[in-house]
């Protein structure tokens, strides 16, 4: 609708009443606040565009990339019944919304879930290893999964774990859903479909790299974690350098040394995983006895303090748990460099225990390797030595 605001004419569409003032959307993406009695409707907006209009051309002579959709902001609106941003775009909606990718590849897209990434769970997980892998099966040259930025980093380094591929796989999401004026979505959606259509031959996150809209970095699936609540170069390359990066908008791929080629791996899924597994973050003066929550629990890593510490309290309670058959591994709330348990003496205790150092794996990491290592290593005594291979990147040979 058409609103005459004082003397200004605005075109938007109302929301609701909030506070006494009436909530209106405009055409450029913001709200505005105004007084109910000094509103005057004066006409219709323009009609919408016809229903297909922007749908993706798809050329037969590029590469196929199947896109899978998961949900979060990158597939989100805002809901004019709340006002709240909801999760209600499908992975065709993506496309239609974004012409320019059919420059890039031609896609079919599949939908696992349409959720916000706060609901995510291990069998979710595990359908999303199985889609890729049928979709790869199928002649896929790539897959893009679209998924909210908040607890990614978990779904990357699952899938990187249960699935070795031969093509692209490449994780992207948008800090600001794209019916913002400063969202994120298209660019980080275009350089990933750079990037599915390249030579890269792993997981990956592809995000934006700096707060403009130059370039994306292309970050490995189990070195990667969101370090803001909101910015839009949010994703950072932990403990190494991201694999390469994509310019914007020429969308050239430049990859690292690092990364694994198209075509190095063998397609292979291993997707069981121990959901009986919990992180916990130790904190000052934290009570052992919160401990008592995970018993039975077949894994639990802990991110402790320094180089691996918890207080010399919960060793016995550790003790314990070991004992009767959990796994605990010791990560570090530093993020940057490596667990040593062997430099004090409650490292050296716990150490003495059966605790297992975790290396440098965040603990993120941490958690979702000791999910598929439990659930996939029949020898529970080489449980250990497994957690301190490196099998997908997420232990560095050496720390920065």
């Amino acid at each position: 609708m058409r609103y005459r605001h004082g003397g200004a004419v605005v075109t938007g569409t109302y929301i609701a009443e909030r506070d006494g003032m009436a909530v209106i959307r405009l055409e450029s993406g913001y709200a505005i606040g105004a007084s109910p009695q000094r509103i005057e409707v004066i006409g219709h907006a323009a009609e919408a565009p016809p229903a297909g209009a922007g749908v993706v051309v798809q050329n037969p002579d590029l590469p196929e990339v199947a896109i899978i959709s998961t949900g979060g902001t990158i597939a989100s609106r805002v809901d004019y019944r709340t006002g709240a941003v909801t999760s209600q775009s499908s992975a065709g909606e993506i496309l239609r919304t974004i012409p320019e990718l059919g420059d890039v590849a031609r896609y079919r897209d599949r939908e696992v879930v349409n959720i916000l990434s706060e609901n995510m769970r291990a069998g979710i997980w595990q359908d999303l290893a199985r889609a890729i892998y049928d979709e790869i099966r199928q002649g896929a040259k790539g897959v893009i999964v679209t998924h909210g930025t908040d607890t990614m980093i978990y779904s990357a380094a699952a899938v990187r774990f249960m699935l070795r591929t031969p093509v692209p796989v490449v994780f992207v999401g948008a800090q600001r859903s794209p019916d913002r004026p400063s969202s994120d979505a298209a660019m980080n959606l275009l350089c990933s479909a750079a990037v599915a259509t390249g030579d890269l031959g792993e997981v990956a996150v592809v995000m934006h790299e700096t707060t403009n809209d130059d370039r994306c970095a292309i970050h490995r699936a189990t070195r990667v974690r969101k370090m803001h609540t909101s910015r839009r170069d949010a994703f950072q390359s932990m403990g190494s350098a991201p694999l390469g990066h994509v310019e914007y908008p020429s969308l050239t791929v430049n990859l690292s040394d690092e990364a694994v080629r198209r075509g190095t791996e063998d397609l292979r899924l291993n997707d069981a995983l121990e959901e009986r597994c919990a992180l916990l973050q130790f904190y000052p003066g934290m009570p052992s006895s919160v401990l008592e929550a995970f018993k039975g629990y077949r894994g639990l890593v802990l991110a402790g303090t320094g180089l691996g510490h918890v207080s010399t309290d919960w060793i016995p309670e550790l003790h314990s748990m070991i004992e009767s058959g959990t796994t605990v591994v010791m990560t570090s709330q530093c993020l940057h460099g490596r667990v040593c348990d062997r430099v004090y003496g409650t490292g050296r205790d716990l150490l003495s225990i059966g605790v297992i150092e975790g290396e440098d794996m965040l603990p993120e990491v941490a958690l979702v390797k000791l999910m598929w290592v439990l659930a996939n290593e029949p020898d529970p005594g080489r449980v250990k030595e497994v957690m301190q291979i490196n099998l997908a990147g997420e232990i560095q040979r050496r720390s920065i």
